[in-house]
């Protein structure tokens, strides 16, 4: 009889989202943190330099990964919504960001440091609490949602 395969602990759920103002400019982090019970924990943080959103969203995404490493997380499912940092932290053969290799670099070895860690993209509207953390960080309101006639998911 084979070993039973492991189970897969109940993962951590990561949003998070990063704003330079301007942009480039000062940047914001933000992310939504929910552990595997359903407990919500918020990050909102300014940065001490100034840089572009791509930078902003790895910042808020690296700050959430050192969280919940001294909280003992071992699996996390992280949504961003930005399309740049998922194709470079997703193991798509793309085109390295010269300017930000180092700290895509970084990331992915805080990635690693999980037993198990998934990032997924999603657009931008569902991202809305993260994205209002990063922007309040730098003292700028919350974007105003967009109407539309359409039904979004």
């Amino acid at each position: 009889m084979a070993d039973p395969v492991p189970a897969i602990p109940q993962p951590w759920v990561i949003y998070c989202d990063g704003s330079a103002m301007p942009n480039p400019g000062r940047m914001g982090m933000g992310a939504v943190l929910t552990e595997p019970n359903g407990t919500r924990h918020t990050l909102s943080q300014a940065t001490n330099t100034r840089g572009c959103n791509n930078e902003a969203e790895l910042l808020a995404l690296m700050a959430a990964l050192r969280e919940l490493q001294t909280r003992g997380a071992t699996a996390l499912l992280v949504y961003c919504d930005n399309s740049i940092l998922v194709e470079q932290l997703g193991g798509v053969d793309v085109k390295p960001i010269a300017r930000l290799a180092a700290l895509f670099d970084d990331a992915r070895a805080l990635l690693r440091s999980f037993d198990h860690a998934s990032l997924e993209w999603i657009p931008c509207h569902r991202n809305g609490e993260a994205d209002a953390l990063a922007r309040a960080a730098l003292g700028i309101l919350p974007r105003r949602p967009v109407k539309s006639s359409k039904n979004r998911r």
